[in-house]
């Protein structure tokens, strides 16, 4: 039987109940989201290399007979394959392997790889390429023509993209159709369209002939790229439309301001608001009075002050005898905005519930009822705010903390609390600033508020970067200094693949190495393998001192306040964004000592990676780094987190296409005019199961 585009995934061969669901995390779904589930960059595997002409940070194919395999103990264990073809030698590093593939590698067998080539400690080195094992010399690259390389999540392999994508190209590819008719679009894409059929375009972008090429395709010049551009920003654009419509048809409660309760609060506090905080108070607090549901996003960077602004909004709903939660990814997180806000409002006689996972059964029963009866008008939590057994007499505003680390169900789902037509006001808060170009674009449907300023006083944190086969024991002995004058540090392993298994043995081996090397020193260790009543019992104990350094993953990125921590080190930092780099950072600096973050990095250091962390040591103004790492990465990976609920594109960059920002409005206004009957099928085709995300 045919398969057609409207098909569950689970109509391909390879994908079972188990495989949907990880492909559901990036929104595949049906068929048709695999057709359009876009390569988001190309590798040229079609021509070897001799390793005698091999430099550093190529990406190419090698031949290589193997002279000797070993697995050596350094400071981690690894299998060393050295391979030799006549003009020089490579060594394959592995440090995941299991005992047939040790077996595998027989001296004088010979081996086909595709990797990057970086410099080891003898020769250059390859580290877990892909490769395959012959008897006989082989010849030739891996593939004949250029391959794709698919976004992808845990659990989904490339080779299983290519193999589904086979699939759909050849049964399913035929039944696409044009939705965008050229009488709507500017001059310059009318030729895009007319030069690649959508059929073709697909096709080519899959699948890469032998005429293609590969600076036209990473740099998304060519016929088959523009006109799926124009497309799916358009679809885009129409999905927010859509949202702002739906949203509008509910009603808010009005929210009247009670100046001088909130001049009180302001007066009790220990310290001025800057002119930012007010500025952004204020705009808050106009969205409030209005009956049309706000949506609100307040970015501003570590340390600005974006509590207190949530905390006035908050005033404003108990003071209409309204009902508004706080909501936070992590118990450490939300435990801290409790404290704060228990500090602030008890004085003021409003009381502040709490609720998470780990909240006693009886005080959960008891906050339960206070929020039904409407007896409690404030709580505080995690995800345990919106669980089926939580409801509400009357939520009218709700407040996100750390918007990005929520997927979108959740804000659904404490949008679900209130009654059919009526929507609570929503205030969605980030630390990570987001660019003017991109919230222009992506957030069409919020308004965006800025608290640029930071308050007076705070001591900016000093960054150094470091080569770490060099300086490591330089590291190590500044970290002991430092703990020894009683300071607190950070050791910070990243994630260094795509599962979080490899990211915890990582920092295991880490936390191993540092306890041997500083003895005298209690050295804890946190990272996102460990239970949750672990993980935050061994925060407890670094934040309450009991532990003088810290060795995690990126899992205390935010939301940990340990004003003792004047150090931090990270390690691969070449390997990270620079917005996460940034965040990691904001989380020394908080007392009154000078603070220092140090960069490890492995060489060499790529052109891309240099410029980042050059970035961090000039600057850190998180607006500032926000535009860079734009500027540097492009919007796809900035926004990333295809399972986190941002909104994601598939082959559209708001950085590289920012040429085409100012056609898609008034394309989209001819098609409405034209053609809305194409509208609906538009967003289901490039926005489709994230739609949901769209309304969030």
């Amino acid at each position: 039987m045919a398969i057609r585009l409207s098909d569950p995934v689970t109509a391909l061969t390879g994908v079972g109940p188990q495989m949907a669901v990880k492909l559901a995390r990036v929104h595949v779904q049906r068929v048709e989201d695999v057709l359009f589930h876009l390569p988001n960059r190309y590798e040229d595997r079609t021509k070897v290399t001799e390793l005698g002409a091999l430099l550093p940070g190529m990406a190419t194919v090698i031949i290589g007979q193997i002279e000797v395999a070993q697995v050596v103990y350094g400071r981690r264990r690894s299998l060393l394959v050295k391979l030799s073809d006549g003009t020089g030698y490579l060594t394959m590093r592995m440090f995941y392997f299991n005992r047939a593939q040790e077996k595998a590698f027989q001296r004088g067998l010979w081996l086909k790889a595709f990797g990057e080539v970086r410099q080891g400690p003898s020769s250059f080195e390859m580290i877990h390429p892909e490769y395959r094992i012959s008897s006989s010399e082989p010849s030739g690259g891996m593939d004949s023509v250029l391959t794709p390389v698919y976004p992808t999540t845990e659990g989904v392999s490339q080779a299983l993209w290519r193999k589904l994508t086979d699939q759909v190209l050849k049964q399913a590819l035929p039944q696409v159709v044009e939705l965008i008719q050229q009488d709507c679009l500017p001059d310059q894409y009318k030729l895009a369209y007319q030069t690649s059929g959508l059929q073709q375009a697909l096709q080519i972008l899959h699948r890469p002939d032998g005429d293609s090429s590969l600076g036209e395709l990473q740099a998304a010049t060519g016929a088959a790229h523009q006109r799926l551009i124009i497309e799916e920003l358009v679809a885009h654009h129409f999905s927010l439309r859509k949202s702002k419509a739906a949203r509008e048809q509910d009603r808010a409660p009005r929210l009247s301001e009670d100046k001088n309760r909130a001049s009180r609060f302001i007066d009790s506090l220990p310290f001025t608001l800057t002119n930012a905080q007010q500025r952004v108070a204020r705009e808050v607090a106009n969205d409030l009075e209005t009956q049309n549901p706000s949506l609100r996003l307040i970015q501003g960077d570590v340390g600005s002050g974006k509590t207190v602004v949530a905390a006035l909004a908050i005033l404003q709903a108990v003071s209409n005898n309204t009902q508004a939660v706080l909501m936070a990814p992590t118990e450490l997180l939300a435990e801290q905005h409790y404290q704060t806000l228990k500090a602030w409002f008890e004085p003021l006689h409003i009381a502040v519930g709490w609720l998470a996972s780990k909240t006693p059964a009886k005080q959960k029963t008891s906050t339960l009822n206070a929020l039904k009866t409407g007896q409690l008008l404030l709580a505080v939590g995690t995800h345990a705010l919106i669980q089926e057994a939580v409801d509400y007499k009357n939520l009218a505003l709700v407040i996100i903390d750390e918007q990005h680390r929520f997927g979108v169900e959740q804000r659904l789902a404490l949008r679900a609390k209130t009654p059919e037509g009526v929507a609570p006001h929503q205030l969605v808060m980030t630390a990570t600033p987001i660019p003017r170009t991109l919230a222009m674009t992506l957030y069409a449907d919020l308004d965006v508020s800025s608290i640029d300023e930071l308050p007076p006083g705070r001591k900016m944190v000093e960054t150094v970067v470091m080569p770490a086969e060099s300086r490591r024991a330089d590291v190590v002995e500044r970290v002991k200094t430092a703990c020894e004058q009683g300071r607190q540090v950070y050791w910070v392993c990243p994630l260094i693949d795509e599962s979080e298994a490899l990211e915890a043995q990582a920092a295991t081996e880490v936390h191993a190495e540092l306890s041997g090397a500083l003895s005298k020193l209690n050295v804890g260790l946190v990272h996102g393998r460990l239970k949750p009543k672990e993980k935050e019992t061994v925060m407890a104990q670094f934040r309450a001192g009991e532990l003088d350094m810290l060795v995690a993953t990126t899992v205390i990125e935010v939301g940990v306040d340990v004003p003792n921590a004047s150090l931090m080190v990270v390690e691969n930092a070449e390997r990270m964004g620079l917005a996460q780099l940034h965040q990691l950072r904001g989380r020394v600096g908080r007392g009154s000592e000078q603070s220092f973050c140090i960069l490890l990095y492995n060489t060499p250091l790529g052109a891309i990676a240099k410029k980042r962390l050059q970035t961090l040591r000039e600057t850190n103004d998180g607006f500032l780094i926000a535009e860079k790492d734009l500027e540097i990465r492009g919007a796809g990976e900035l926004l990333g987190t295809r399972q986190t609920g941002s909104v994601s594109f598939k082959i559209a960059d708001l950085m590289r296409d920012q040429h085409v920002l100012a056609h898609v409005a008034p394309t989209a206004n001819k098609i409405l005019q034209t053609h809305p009957q194409t509208v609906e099928p538009l967003i289901e085709r490039w926005v489709g199961s994230k739609e949901d995300y769209v309304n969030a």
